[in-house]
C-alpha cells in the first residue's frame, strides 16, 4: 500500500509549485525562468549529491526521477523562489540577501526533515538518535549552501546579463550553485577533519546569523506578494499536522516544540508592519 504521507506531501508541493507558477506567469518570463531552473537544479543537486555521498536514500513517491522525487526538486524551487521575494522586500544590501535566503530555508528544514524521517520520506541510515533527532548536522550546511549558492548566482548573473544572455542567466545561477554545493559538501565529508566537523557548521550558520542581526534589516520593507508566505507556512503547516497525525512528533516530544517554534517564526517574520496613524488635534 503507497505511503499516504508521501502521496499528500507530493499533492502539497504540487499546489504551492502552482501557486508560484501563477505568480511567475503574472510576474513575466523571467520569473518563470527562475522558477524553473530552481526546479532543474533542486532535481541535479539531489542526483548529484546521492551520488557523491551515499549518505541517505529516499522512499518511492508517486513521481520519481531516477532515485529522487520530482516533489523534492519542485520543493527546492519554490522554497528558493519564495525566500528571495521575502529578502527582496527587506531593507538588506543586495549582496547579503542570499544569505537570509539560506537562513529562511533553513527556518523550514529544522521543523521538517527530522519528521520527514519519521514517516518514511527518506532515510539517513543513523537511526532517530544520531546528531539532530536523527538528522545529520551536515544536512543544515547543504541546506543553507544550495539556497544562498543559487539565490547568489541568480542575483549576481541577472544584472549583468543583456538581451538574449539575460534569459539564459538562471540556468548560469544552476551551474553556480551546484558547483558550490558539490564543492561545500566535499569540503565538509572528504577535507575538513572530523573533530573540526561541528565547530565548522557552528561557525558557518552562526556567522550568517549573526550578520543578518548586525545589519539589523527591516523585513518587508513593502507588501510582499503571496508565495513569500504560503511555501514556508504551507511546509510548516503540512509537517506538523501529518507529525501529530501519525504520532512520529513525540517521539520525542522536543521535535513537536522545534516545529512550533519554527512555525512562530516565520509567522512573526511574516507578521505585516502596520503604519502608525496620525492623530489629527482638533482645535478648540
Amino acid at each position: 500500500m503507497p505511503n499516504p504521507y508521501l502521496i499528500s506531501m507530493e499533492i502539497i508541493t504540487l499546489a504551492l509549485f502552482v501557486l508560484c507558477l501563477w505568480h511567475a506567469w503574472r510576474t513575466g518570463p523571467e520569473a518563470i525562468l527562475q522558477l524553473l531552473a530552481g526546479v532543474l537544479f533542486g532535481v541535479l543537486l539531489e542526483l548529484a549529491t546521492i551520488r557523491q555521498l551515499h549518505a541517505y536514500t529516499y522512499g518511492t513517491f508517486l513521481l520519481m526521477v531516477a532515485d529522487v522525487p520530482l516533489a523534492i526538486g519542485v520543493g527546492w524551487g519554490i522554497i528558493i523562489y519564495s525566500v528571495r521575494l521575502f529578502s527582496d522586500a527587506s531593507s538588506l544590501p543586495e549582496w547579503a540577501r542570499p544569505i537570509l535566503d539560506g537562513l529562511l530555508a533553513l527556518n523550514i528544514d529544522l521543523a521538517m526533515d527530522a519528521i520527514a524521517i519519521r514517516l518514511g520520506m527518506w532515510d539517513w541510515g543513523q537511526g532517530f538518535k544520531a546528531q539532530y533527532f536523527g538528522v545529520p548536522y551536515a544536512n543544515f550546511w547543504a541546506w543553507f549552501w544550495v539556497v544562498t549558492s543559487f539565490s547568489a548566482g541568480l542575483r549576481w548573473l541577472t544584472p549583468r546579463a543583456k538581451g538574449l544572455v539575460r534569459w539564459l542567466s538562471p540556468f548560469g545561477a544552476l551551474l553556480i550553485g551546484m558547483l558550490s554545493v558539490l564543492g561545500t559538501n566535499a569540503l565538509i565529508v572528504f577535507v575538513i577533519p572530523r573533530q573540526y566537523y561541528e565547530a565548522t557548521i557552528i561557525l558557518t550558520l552562526g556567522g550568517a546569523i549573526l550578520l543578518i542581526l548586525w545589519l539589523r534589516p527591516n523585513f518587508l520593507v513593502y507588501p510582499v506578494d503571496s508565495p513569500a508566505f504560503w511555501v514556508p507556512f504551507g511546509f510548516h503547516a503540512y509537517f506538523l499536522t501529518a507529525g501529530l497525525l501519525s504520532g512520529v512528533i513525540l517521539q520525542p516530544p522536543m521535535l513537536l516544540a522545534v516545529s512550533i517554534a519554527m512555525l512562530l517564526i516565520a509567522l512573526y517574520m511574516h507578521k505585516p508592519k502596520i503604519k502608525p496613524t496620525l492623530k489629527v488635534v482638533e482645535k478648540k
